[in-house]
C-alpha cells in the first residue's frame, strides 16, 4: 500500500477525478444524501490517499487553521473498503501530516455520529451536542496533540 501526500495543485488530473468519484459515491450516493460535495475548499487542502493495485483504498484532505476552524482540520475520511483498517491508517497519516505540513497542536473535525468510535480511537473527544448537517447526524470533535 503506498501513501500518498499532496497539494491540490501537486495532483494531476486522474488523481482528483479518482478522489472525487469516491467521494461522491460514498458521501452523496451511497448515504444518499444530495449536498455540494465539491465545496471549493480542496485548491487549499493536503490531499493524502492510500492505493494499491486496485486504485485509491483511502483518503481525506487537511486544511491549516482559518479555513474551515481555528484549529488545524482535517474531513472527508473515506475508506473504499470497510473492515479493513484503511479508515484508521489514513487517520494516523492525517494526524502526522497536519503536525508536519501545519505544526498543528489540536485537530478539530465535524464528524458523522455513527464513526465516533473510530476517532475515539485515535484521541479524539466529543466536544459538542449532536447536530444535523445535510441531514446526517454529526458531532464536533477535537484531538490534542
Amino acid at each position: 500500500m503506498e501513501l500518498v501526500v499532496k497539494k491540490f495543485n501537486e495532483l494531476t488530473l486522474d488523481e482528483l477525478y479518482e478522489i472525487l468519484k469516491i467521494r461522491v459515491s460514498v458521501f452523496v450516493v451511497e448515504q444518499k444524501c444530495a449536498y455540494q460535495e465539491i465545496d471549493d475548499k480542496d485548491q487549499n487542502a493536503v490531499h493524502i490517499y492510500l492505493k494499491d493495485e486496485n486504485g485509491i483504498e483511502a483518503y481525506l484532505r487537511i486544511f491549516d487553521k482559518g479555513v474551515s476552524f481555528e484549529e488545524v482540520s482535517l474531513g472527508r475520511v473515506v475508506a473504499v473498503k470497510r473492515r479493513c483498517g484503511y479508515a484508521g491508517r489514513i487517520l494516523e497519516e492525517g494526524i502526522k501530516t497536519a503536525k508536519k505540513e501545519f505544526n498543528a497542536k489540536s485537530i478539530r473535525i465535524e464528524a458523522q455520529t455513527y464513526a465516533r468510535k473510530l476517532y475515539e480511537k485515535h484521541g479524539f473527544e466529543q466536544i459538542s451536542e449532536e447536530f444535523l448537517e445535510d441531514g446526517i447526524p454529526h458531532i464536533q470533535m477535537r484531538l490534542e496533540l
